[in-house]
């Protein structure tokens, strides 16, 4: 039997309000600017080890003369790589720390063609005086409530080209640890309705999953590794904690370079793009 368009949940279903009602159930809402400011520190060091920078810049194949709008950029993880590769950057995140730390790489590296602000994504970006750049990336940053305006407003910052790094599943949280402390984990929409919303908006965007193990991340000892996981883990209460100590217990191996989980997981970001001219 064939589904006249009207039966078809592709058309039907608003993907925008589909994303606002997952995100309700969503455990762990990242959405606060204070949340950021405190993990400032603990989550760009974690980002800075994380093969995905070099797997996204080797997609987006950045050209000398570009001149990037990078929205949520944290501390650099993109802005400060793709600074040697092209023109001018313009990065803005809604966490001053953040925004703190970028302005101190930016200095440690001799970088001046990255302007970073404190602006959100629900801010009034023309206000802000954000103009215009040929390319707009939005990477793993999609922490909003109305992502059809975040899409748009993106857009329409965007001359050739706009990039979407989404969640795939869990990303880069690791459900065993959850689990072994009593915690349920619920990351909300992943990429999937970014697409279908897209697809909605009448924007045919192109996928590509950039897949890569988790960071192989080494710690000094068994304290080390439980400080370190604070970028994932909010608010450990003290039984919280021995749980994870224990869990660290078993799952820690002795390695050449320190001590790491006994196993890998396969960690996995789709890279939502499309072009302006399309």
């Amino acid at each position: 039997m064939n589904l006249s368009q009207t039966s078809n949940p592709m058309h039907t279903l608003d993907w925008n309000l589909a994303w606002q009602e997952a995100r309700k159930h969503k455990k762990n809402d990242r959405s606060d600017n204070s949340h950021w400011n405190k993990r400032a520190a603990s989550f760009a060091q974690h980002a800075r080890k994380s093969a995905y920078a070099e797997e996204f810049l080797r997609l987006l194949a950045p050209q000398p003369q570009w001149s990037v709008l990078d929205v949520g950029c944290g501390a650099g993880t993109l802005a400060i790589p793709l600074a040697g590769m092209v023109q001018q950057i313009t990065a803005i995140d809604f966490s001053d720390a953040m925004i703190a730390l970028l302005n101190a790489h930016c200095v440690e590296h001799g970088l001046s063609n990255v302007a970073a602000k404190v602006i959100g994504w629900e801010d009034d970006w023309d206000q802000a005086g954000i103009a215009e750049h040929d390319v707009a990336i939005a990477s793993r940053s999609l922490v909003v409530h109305d992502l059809r305006t975040a899409l748009m407003k993106l857009n329409n910052k965007a001359r050739r080209r706009v990039y979407v790094a989404s969640l795939v599943g869990d990303g880069p949280f690791d459900r065993k640890i959850f689990e072994a402390i009593g915690r349920e984990l619920d990351r909300g929409p992943d990429y999937i309705y970014v697409y279908n919303l897209l697809h909605q908006m009448g924007i045919h965007a192109e996928v590509r999953f950039v897949n890569h193990g988790d960071s192989g991340s080494t710690y000094s000892d068994l304290d080390d590794a439980v400080e370190k996981f604070g970028w994932m883990l909010d608010g450990l209460a003290p039984e919280e904690t021995e749980r994870l100590r224990g869990y660290f217990s078993k799952h820690l191996v002795k390695t050449a370079s320190g001590w790491a989980l006994s196993y890998r997981r396969s960690v996995r970001w789709a890279i939502i793009s499309w072009s302006k001219a399309a």
